[in-house]
């Protein structure tokens, strides 16, 4: 079939579209507030309902242990991959409410953006694959790919429930790929594909001395100090370039290609810039990979805190008999948070001063999360995104973690695009939420050429 009689249809329902979209931004369905609870249930019933009427089967409001998860489907494709969309219904609080420009939850149109909480992040973003529905059921009376519908009311609060739910329906979510619009592009008519999200493996050091704390002219000098030992435990996890000196500690990690390395220099920060911003006469880090390598796609092992003896004003001569630190390692594509942590802890055995014995305590695992720029359903992605915007898609790894999109990949064993319409500025989470219209269009026409690309791929 031809995309115009798609985008004609998108046309010409525009008004009616974001009129119902501004219907979802009207309800306050803020995850965080116990009495918004009433508001989440309306929230999932009015997002069932869309997708009835937008022509999909099978539509339950699934429980979980929290908010409930909307469910729907349309499997009427045989010879056509079947695709899951990911999406949330819930928001953010909307304080500090004398900030916003207009009511956060009474949505309006100004200067081609809706404003509203939840119009990026994410309400906005998951209408546009429901309207891609509609908009294929209404001119075709079909889909060109069997289509499946995840959608959570817990993701502002961290997607608490989530995770057991997609375990315990693997086969009900089984897809032969995920993709979800909850992120955001490199620019203004800059589309971008983030393909990659580091992990993280936190753990926390207790360094224990003498039985008490010690009098320092008595004992000082005589008997090992925690916190001396605690430095000298915490200088030895890099080397004197920035190198993370933990033995293993980079054996799973998966190299970046040459290819990669290219497309990274199309959205490089200023790293002068960045040094003058941050007010430091410096730039530190693993040497031979630059500040965006170094900040998504590289791990890295940071103290985060280091505690001591006595914290109160003045000094008190002790030799304390206890000493702790916190430490958070990012991580990247392929490492295991439990092995990262065993090296760890094999190092802090062989590196321990003498007088004093270490505990290791584990309190932070997540997996990172990489679908290949080179995958079929990116490549897809990347030409749908072309022929929309007229730009080819930049490719981008993040720093942080979505412990969700990776929980899917691994439970569905499917790659994940994530086909972010978002721009910076847009102030999700924050007052004067918005989302820029000419992305609301192009989101709309760029989904439904993902969707014909991948159906004609399989044929």
């Amino acid at each position: 079939m031809q995309i115009q009689t798609i985008v004609d249809y998108f046309k010409k329902e525009r008004e009616r579209h974001l009129e119902e979209l501004k219907q979802f931004l009207r309800i306050p369905s803020i995850s965080a507030v116990t009495d918004h609870k009433g508001d989440i249930l309306h929230c999932a019933e009015w997002v069932a309902e869309s997708l009835r009427q937008a022509g999909m089967e099978n539509v339950e409001i699934m429980p979980t242990e929290g908010h409930p998860v909307v469910y729907a489907d349309w499997l009427h494709a045989p010879d056509a991959p079947t695709v899951l969309i990911y999406g949330h219904y819930d928001v953010q609080p909307a304080d500090p409410l004398e900030l916003w420009e207009m009511e956060p939850f009474e949505p309006v149109i100004k200067d081609g953006k809706l404003f509203g909480r939840g119009s990026t992040d994410d309400k906005g973003q998951l209408m546009l694959h429901v309207k891609a529905v509609e908009a294929f059921m209404q001119t075709e009376g079909k889909l060109p790919v069997n289509v499946k519908f995840c959608i959570e009311g817990e993701e502002e609060i961290a997607s608490k429930h989530l995770p057991a739910f997609v375990e315990t329906h693997t086969d009900k979510l089984a897809a032969d790929l995920i993709t979800l619009s909850d992120t955001q592009m490199h620019g203004p008519g800059q589309p971008t594909l983030m393909y990659g999200l580091r992990g993280l493996a936190g753990i926390e050091l207790s360094v224990q001395g003498a039985n008490s704390d010690l009098h320092s002219g008595l004992y000082g000098g005589a008997v090992q100090n925690p916190i001396h030992a605690l430095s000298e435990l915490l200088a030895s996890f890099h080397d004197a370039e920035g190198r993370v000196a933990v033995e293993g500690f980079y054996d799973e990690v998966i190299p970046l290609s040459q290819q990669e390395r290219e497309a990274f220099k199309k959205v490089e920060p200023d790293e002068e810039k960045i040094r003058k911003d941050l007010q430091v006469k410096d730039l530190y880090g693993e040497k031979g990979y630059s500040f965006y390598e170094q900040t998504t796609s590289r791990p890295t092992l940071e103290i985060t805190s280091v505690s001591g003896g006595f914290q109160g004003e003045g000094i008190k001569p002790i030799i304390p008999n206890l000493a702790t630190a916190k430490i958070a390692c990012r991580l990247v594509a392929a490492q295991v948070p439990d092995h990262v942590m065993d090296a760890i802890e094999d190092h802090v055995v062989k590196h321990t001063p003498a007088g004093v014995q270490v505990s290791v305590k584990r309190s932070l695992w997540g997996n990172p999360f990489i679908t290949p720029i080179d995958h079929p359903v990116m490549v897809s992605a990347a030409k749908a995104y072309e022929e929309t915007y007229g730009a080819y898609p930049v490719y981008t790894r993040s720093g942080g973690s979505i412990p969700i999109v990776e929980v899917f990949g691994r439970l569905l064993e499917a790659p994940v695009v994530m086909l972010g319409f978002g721009l910076p500025g847009e102030n999700l989470h924050a007052p004067n939420e918005h989302f820029h219209l000419e992305n609301w269009d192009k989101g709309l026409e760029t989904i439904s050429r993902f969707w014909l690309k991948i159906a004609q791929s399989n044929e």
